[in-house]
């Protein structure tokens, strides 16, 4: 039996001490805020609620795995409902798209909208996505990183090489495959889902949009933080302490490994296995004590372009909205203009700002839990922004700042059709300032860092850490970001580990 410090209880953290509990391990989640769930955040108020973080369930075989491996059926702790449509787009020109929520249905709703033969565009591209799916899920998504051996594994054939085209953009796969712009504006969206720009994201990211077409996309009954709150309980009934409000200071490094961490108050939890799900880069910056061993991840960190962030507004709204879907996104007329603004890129090279004219995404549950009465509506509403960086970025803490966008985030949405102004009892802010203070992430960059790049998946810091008994997990370890790659994160390292 190993003692095992998990730093940090968002869904990584949680995951895994579920598991390595159910090992036989004797865990202990140290959490420095006063709830569990990290991003994947609740936020209440005067009877309205709000998920404050993932509001899309995807991949549900994941998580019923993780249930399935510590104790019981996932749907005894959740209650999972599938969305149909899945999302509710409307593009700059007007027209309007309801992605239905069976796959089957998706190419005559593309052709109802679009015309041209759109269904057979995408459905088409979902077959090469497919074939990119079945390639890397096992080597990559399933499988620790180990440098070039993963690319060993990717490469097994000439075949599956053409079939990622690791060469290859998200934005020139959708070019040399789709003929409508609609569908690459849609396609170009997924980018965003790793915090990335599609014009130099990896085409592999093409496996996000079939992933949640091919398994659904799902809500879970009473908000998405119903999920990180079932995974903890499931930690405490396999014998894990969960201890919130308690800040890790540092991770203890005694004779060449781990021994454990110090807290903020000088307490010194000791332990055999250190399992991080803090960020990749403060872990590496601010945990760790300078060793040789990590200079080499440090590098690669360095090397890596920052995830983008998000500006979000929770409203409570008076009134019912007709027709409106639980999730709906609102695209501008010029989407690259989003990416150079938050990148600092293009026209706006060294010089990130929010975006003047941004996609907006509004997610609105139909769900009793998130509303006082049924004359009434809790919307979270997101667009991407630059994370905060006051030495040459946006400070995102600026006088002024954040009122003002927020009022123009309502501009927008009334000139794409959803004019609210007249019906916000009262609006809540956070911005990538607040995510960083509230869960540690470096300028709250929500993925850590980005897939920009075609080698930016290698960069990004592999389960096994480079110190003897130290791990991570979380959104900003391989295989990245995003409720289902977080906990296929605690899946690796449970295996690293073993049982006790």
């Amino acid at each position: 039996m190993a003692r095992v410090a998990v730093v940090g209880a968002g869904l990584g953290g949680l995951a895994a001490a579920a598991r390595l509990a159910a090992l036989g391990h004797d865990v202990t989640v140290l959490e420095q805020a006063d709830t569990v769930g990290g991003k994947l955040g609740w936020y209440a108020r005067d009877g309205h609620a709000f998920d404050t973080g993932p509001s899309l369930v995807t991949l549900p075989q994941v998580y019923r795995d993780l249930f399935a491996a510590t104790g019981g059926p996932l749907e005894e702790s959740v209650g999972l409902v599938r969305l149909d449509p899945a999302v509710a787009y409307r593009f700059a020109d007007g027209t309007s798209l309801a992605l239905p929520g069976e796959p089957a249905a998706i190419p005559a709703a593309l052709d109802a909208a679009l015309g041209g033969g759109a269904g057979a565009q995408w459905a088409g591209l979902m077959a090469r996505a497919e074939r990119m799916w079945r390639v890397t899920e096992q080597p990559f998504l399933r499988s620790p990183l180990a440098g070039a051996a993963t690319l060993a594994r990717l490469a097994r054939s000439g075949h599956d090489v053409a079939t990622v085209a690791p060469w290859r953009t998200l934005r020139g796969l959708g070019r040399s495959q789709l003929r409508d712009p609609a569908l690459r504006t849609l396609l170009d969206r997924y980018a965003t889902y790793s915090g990335s720009d599609p014009r130099r994201a990896p085409a592999v990211l093409a496996t996000v949009p079939y992933a949640e077409q091919a398994f659904g996309s799902w809500y879970v009954r009473g908000g998405l933080h119903r999920l990180a709150q079932a995974v903890a309980e499931r930690a405490t009934e396999r014998g894990a302490r969960l201890r919130t409000g308690t800040a890790v200071e540092r991770v203890l490094v005694e004779g060449g490994r781990t021994a454990g961490v110090e807290l903020s108050d000088g307490e010194v939890v000791r332990a055999d296995v250190v399992v991080s799900a803090a960020d990749a880069t403060a872990l590496y910056r601010d945990l760790l004590p300078p060793l040789r061993t990590t200079r080499r991840v440090r590098r690669d960190l360095g090397r890596s372009t920052p995830s983008l962030s998000g500006f979000v507004l929770l409203l409570a709204l008076r009134g019912r909205t007709p027709g409106l879907a639980h999730h709906t996104v609102l695209f501008p007329d010029d989407y690259d203009a989003e990416f150079d603004a938050v990148f600092g890129v293009g026209r706006h090279r060294g010089a990130p700002r929010p975006v003047e004219d941004p996609t907006v995404y509004v997610s609105a549950p139909d769900d009793p839990a998130t509303r006082p009465d049924e004359d009434s509506e809790s919307w979270f509403v997101l667009v991407n922004a630059p994370r905060h960086d006051p030495d040459g970025g946006v400070d995102w803490d600026r006088p002024g700042l954040v009122d003002r966008y927020a009022d123009r985030v309502l501009e927008v949405l009334a000139t794409r059709g959803l004019d609210v102004r007249d019906r916000v009892l009262w609006r809540v802010v956070r911005t990538p300032a607040d995510l960083a203070r509230e869960t540690r992430s470096v300028g709250g960059s929500i993925y850590g860092t980005s897939s920009n790049g075609a080698r930016a998946a290698f960069l990004r810091p592999g389960n096994r850490g480079p110190v003897p008994g130290l791990f991570l997990v979380g959104g900003s370890a391989h295989p990245g970001g995003g409720l289902p790659l977080v906990t296929l994160s605690a899946e690796i390292v449970a295996g690293l580990v073993g049982p006790a």
